[in-house]
């Protein structure tokens, strides 16, 4: 619902930050990565992820896309919530947590409070094949496939496919046939799904 908020910092603690834009506080949980790389009463842009639940409605903010996106991928993973995500991107970096998803390092995982055995094993599992696309890591289209790749994809999903099969058409398509335009890498996925 929200990309980012930009505005001046009014109140900062290391679990969350109010930032004033024109005149309304939004108050938004933060990582301690996030709280290191802001001073008190300075302006800044903030990449927020909202959560709507039947007792609250919680803002995240990030001090970057990065951050931001790899606390989606934790949240989607079963059985860890927005503040189990948030406890493991402040024990470890973004570049820290992608490596050890990457190299299986459950150990490193286990590290961050609340976090089991089973638990890192299964962010592993479920993030290995996802976390190189969403860091920016996997390098397989050029820019300009990517874009075509996200607007088919948002399609597909909108339709009502999984993202899974949506993907996996759509990579086989532009890696086919990687100069044709969106309308099309849709309608070809279509026959495959």
């Amino acid at each position: 619902m929200y990309e980012y908020l930009s505005g001046k910092i009014v109140q900062l603690t290391p679990t969350y930050v109010v930032l004033d834009n024109h005149g309304t506080g939004y108050q938004l949980h933060c990582t301690l990565a996030t709280y290191s790389a802001l001073q008190h009463g300075t302006d800044v842009t903030l990449y927020t992820h909202f959560i709507v639940r039947e007792d609250a409605q919680l803002l995240f903010g990030f001090v970057n896309k990065e951050e931001r996106e790899i606390f989606r991928l934790l949240i989607s993973v079963s059985g860890i919530g927005p503040n189990t995500a948030r406890v493991i991107l402040s024990s470890l970096s973004p570049a820290e947590l992608t490596q050890a998803i990457i190299s299986g390092n459950v150990s490193l995982l286990k590290k961050a409070k609340g976090i089991g055995q089973k638990t890192a094993e299964r962010v592993i599992v479920d993030l290995r094949d996802k976390i190189g696309k969403a860091t920016g890591d996997s390098n397989i289209f050029s820019a300009k496939d990517n874009t075509k790749r996200e607007e088919a994809l948002s399609a597909l999903i909108t339709l009502g496919f999984t993202r899974n099969a949506s993907e996996k058409a759509i990579d086989k398509i532009l890696a086919d046939t990687p100069n044709v335009s969106v309308d099309v890498v849709i309608k070809q996925a279509l026959k495959y799904l």
